[in-house]
């Protein structure tokens, strides 16, 4: 498995990978506020790399449950900025978490490799456009609704079935407006418009969504969810529970996990790798 970026491939095919979360955000659920500057930004980036991510994924627009929408220039000062310094010593793999086209076009002149857009690439007409010239790696994710109300009363009549066309649908879309199809990856979007039990049985069924066979990628690091099963909200609980499910999931076959805490996480992958083929310790 291999994911095609402008600068060469991701390879997926045995070790599955961590993109490390960077919101440069004053308001993101987990971690607003923390990395806010340019340089603490930077150093927390190092730290992730230094513990094995092979992607940071730098957003400036918080998407948590009832966020409001930040403006274009806000959005690509707070990111564009920390991209072209982290570029300048790091030739690793680094993604742009914004779904406006502007800002993933100055994001990746200023050397990022990949799109992640909640909206599928829908909220912007010109974002398949952008990443279309630019032959950038996309996440395409599924959300139901917008941030802002996507929590308030999610329906599904059949989720997996509901993700799995919304997917196809993409692909068939994204194809035709140029967007070669290695360049794809897909994400079931975990609380982005679901319950508690809608995100279980993404998790519980979440193989069954690879029939395009892209790469996933699971996003569930010290999400709503875990404090929904644990009945405790506290965060510095949540990623230990995250762990679970990162290695839960690995062993379903999914090759990308973005993760907050990387070195935990990575651990969870290679001993769940090992296990499931100890000729390839």
């Amino acid at each position: 498995m291999l994911w095609k970026t402008k600068r060469g491939h991701i390879d997926l095919s045995d070790r599955a990978q961590i993109m490390g979360i960077l919101n440069v955000t004053p308001d993101s659920f987990s971690d607003g506020g923390q990395h806010i500057s340019t340089e603490l930004a930077l150093s927390h980036a190092e730290l992730m790399i230094a513990q094995g991510a092979s992607i940071i994924d730098i957003g400036g627009e918080s998407t948590r449950p009832g966020s409001l929408p930040v403006t274009l220039d806000e959005e690509k000062q707070r990111t564009i900025p920390v991209i072209r310094a982290l570029r300048t010593h790091w030739d690793g793999w680094i993604s742009i978490d914004t779904s406006k086209a502007e800002v993933a076009a100055a994001a990746l002149a200023a050397g990022a490799d990949i799109v992640n857009d909640v909206s599928g690439l829908r909220a912007d007409p010109q974002m398949p456009l952008v990443c279309a010239q630019s032959q950038c790696a996309i996440v395409v994710m599924h959300m139901q609704g917008q941030p802002r109300h996507m929590q308030e009363a999610p329906i599904y009549e059949d989720i997996i079935q509901d993700i799995s066309l919304f997917f196809q649908e993409r692909y068939t879309t994204l194809k035709t407006l140029g967007i070669h199809p290695d360049c794809l990856c897909f994400d079931p979007g975990i609380g982005f418009g679901k319950t508690l039990e809608h995100n279980l049985t993404i998790l519980r069924s979440i193989d069954q969504l690879n029939t395009l066979h892209r790469p996933l990628l699971l996003g569930v690091s010290r999400k709503s969810l875990i404090a929904g099963i644990l009945g405790d909200s506290s965060l510095h609980l949540r990623d230990w529970p995250t762990v679970a499910i990162t290695a839960f999931a690995r062993e379903k076959g999914i090759m990308l996990h973005r993760v907050h805490s990387v070195v935990e996480n990575l651990h969870a992958l290679r001993m769940t790798e090992a296990i499931l083929s100890p000729s390839k310790p």
